[in-house]
Formats: structure tokens, sequence, C-alpha cells
């Protein structure tokens, strides 16, 4: 279970980086709202996580799903650049995060 809550974590805080985002330097309310409660989801979350996996696999994973889930979304909407080396090293990151789990 804390693997599912880790998961929704990571997945939580590609949110709140889009709405921090969205809210153009929190000077917008209601994306500046999602990113409070975004954020707020994902630390609960991740403290859940912590329960039962270790700190280090635990934060890793948790920023490794943040960092590829808000790349991807920046590429697919809001037009960031694809190079294969940007492609590349996003595998590479899948990898090792795939590779903690595995040890852990």
């Amino acid at each position: 279970m804390a693997w599912i809550y880790l998961m929704l974590a990571g997945l939580f805080e590609v949110g709140f980086a889009v709405a921090l985002k969205q809210s153009e330097g929190l000077s917008k309310l209601w994306p500046s709202v999602t990113f409070v409660v975004l954020g707020t989801a994902s630390f609960l979350l991740l403290t859940k996580a912590m329960s039962s996996i270790p700190l280090g696999t635990a934060y890793a994973t948790w920023t490794g799903i943040g960092a590829i889930g808000t790349v991807l979304v920046g590429i697919i909407w809001f037009g960031d650049p694809a190079s294969g080396l940007r492609l590349f090293f996003l595998g590479m990151l899948l990898c090792s995060l795939v590779g903690l789990k595995l040890v852990s």
C-alpha cells in the first residue's frame, strides 16, 4: 500500500507544479489554492509512504515521479522542447526509479 501512496504523492506533485506555473507567482487565486491543496495532499501521502519505505528511496522516487511527470506535462501541454537527449535522460531517470523499487 505504501508504494501506491508514493505513486499518488508523485502524481500530486506533478499537479502542484502545474498549478504553481498557472498561478503566475501565486497571483491568481484558484491556481494558488489548487497548488496548496495538491501540495498538502502530496506531502501527506509521502509521509504515509515513508512509514514503510526507506527515506532515501521514498524521497528519490517521489521527486523522480514529479520530475518525469512535470517534464512530460511541459512537453505535451506547454510546448516545452522534447529533444532526443532530454527524452533519453528521462528514460534513465525512470530506469533509476525502477531500480530503487527493485532493491527496496
